[in-house]
């Protein structure tokens, strides 16, 4: 079912990004508005544990959510930039690669038998 891998991928998207914020908020006090790195001493090892289940989720639900290697590659390459699992997620949904709400996912290219052009 491809419904739980949706729903999987988008709460490991968004917390990806949350806890990416988080790690900017902890820098910007650490660096900028005083020496204080308890944000970043919280945050970092957060996001370095969300950024790798984010990376295995991507590799996870690839398959049954029929991603072409292209989506996933602008999957994994949006967990580089703060927030962009965030817009991957916005986009993914938008476009059908994604849906919470439906049992099947639209697949990632045409198929032999599609009446798509």
């Amino acid at each position: 079912m491809t419904t739980k891998h949706a729903v999987w991928f988008r709460w490991v998207a968004i917390a990806e990004a949350i806890s990416w914020t988080g790690l900017l908020i902890g820098m910007l006090f650490k660096y900028v508005l005083s020496d204080n790195e308890i944000g970043v001493k919280i945050f970092g090892p957060i996001h370095g544990g969300i950024f790798i289940a984010y990376v295995l989720t991507v590799l996870v639900v690839r398959g049954p959510l029929r991603w072409s290697w292209p989506v996933t590659l602008a999957a994994l390459a949006a967990s580089v930039p703060p927030l962009f699992t965030w817009f991957f997620e916005i986009w993914a949904v938008r476009t059908g690669r994604i849906d919470g709400g439906r049992d099947t996912a639209v697949p990632s290219r045409t198929s032999v038998n599609s009446t798509a052009a």
